[in-house]
């Protein structure tokens, strides 16, 4: 494991716009997952690295909208995808549900896709646990994992955080709703763009949705002392990112694995990709071109 916070002045970061609709794609479908239809967006070329993009709760595929351009212009294929319950992928479908089978309706995205990988995965808060989930129980489908804003599902946890997780449960269900909706938005980025994206995204999705999907996140933990992550991993973290344990817990994840690049992204939140596009962009394309070289020259 190795860290490093970049030092960019934050007055050359680079200005982007979080766009209102999903980029024009080259292939859209959808796939019948109990009680659900799971949308996906395929762009690039017609021959590449795959890489998948899952995004956070409470969002929707288009928050990877500035990564895809960049994605593709490099010559890798890129999925988006809406998990259920979110974006175009609603209603939720079969309840209660877990992260598991979050990411067994991404496998079976894959094999509509006739997809078997291995495939690169990035993921971004609830995104980033699909990704661990599957490499968990299918390390042979995944080729890398990028995690942006996301914590270990199998770091062993304090007890007070066990019990924190646990009580976040109830005090969700007590909390005013359009209060929390406007807390999250604020919480998830610095950018007002990126905000006004969270906040209307996060607007699509019912309440009762939402808490069935905050159920899955705080029971998806499964703590393993001796497992480390053998494929190559790349842990970005916004540096003003204050949701939860992610900062905190960061550099003890980061430490544990033996192919970790760990990078603190310099004027973002947690929405690390929407604050700082360039930098994440540039961040990503340097660790896949690692794994495969240039896609363009093959």
């Amino acid at each position: 494991m190795w860290l490093r916070l970049l030092h960019v002045p934050l007055d050359t970061c680079e200005p982007h716009v979080v766009t209102e609709a999903p980029i024009p794609p080259a292939q859209h479908g959808a796939v019948a997952r109990s009680g659900t239809r799971v949308h996906f967006w395929l762009s690039g070329p017609a021959r590449g690295p795959l890489v998948v993009l899952s995004h956070g709760a409470t969002m929707d595929a288009r928050m990877f909208d500035l990564q895809v351009p960049a994605l593709t212009a490099a010559g890798y294929r890129a999925l988006v995808w809406d998990s259920r319950g979110h974006g175009a992928s609603r209603p939720l479908g079969t309840s209660p549900i877990t992260v598991a089978d979050m990411a067994d309706d991404l496998l079976a995205v894959l094999d509509h896709l006739g997809e078997p990988g291995p495939v690169h995965h990035v993921g971004q808060s609830l995104g980033t646990y699909v990704g661990q989930r599957i490499l968990l129980d299918h390390p042979g489908r995944v080729a890398s994992l990028a995690v942006i804003g996301g914590t270990s599902l199998t770091l062993p946890l304090p007890a007070w955080q066990r019990w924190s997780l646990a009580a976040s449960r109830t005090a969700l269900r007590v909390w005013p709703e359009r209060h929390l909706r406007r807390l999250m938005a604020r919480s998830t980025a610095v950018d007002p763009a990126a905000q006004r994206y969270a906040l209307k995204a996060g607007d699509q999705m019912s309440w009762k949705d939402f808490l069935a999907v905050w159920d899955a996140v705080t029971r998806a933990l499964e703590p393993r002392a001796d497992y480390r992550i053998e494929h190559p991993l790349l842990l970005l973290v916004g540096e003003r990112d204050r949701t939860g344990t992610v900062a905190r817990e960061a550099p003890r994840w980061a430490a544990r694995e033996p192919r970790c690049r760990y990078e603190l992204v310099p004027g973002a939140g947690h929405n690390a990709n929407q604050d700082q596009p360039g930098i994440v962009n540039r961040l990503l394309l340097e660790f896949l071109t690692e794994q495969d070289g240039d896609p363009t020259t093959t």
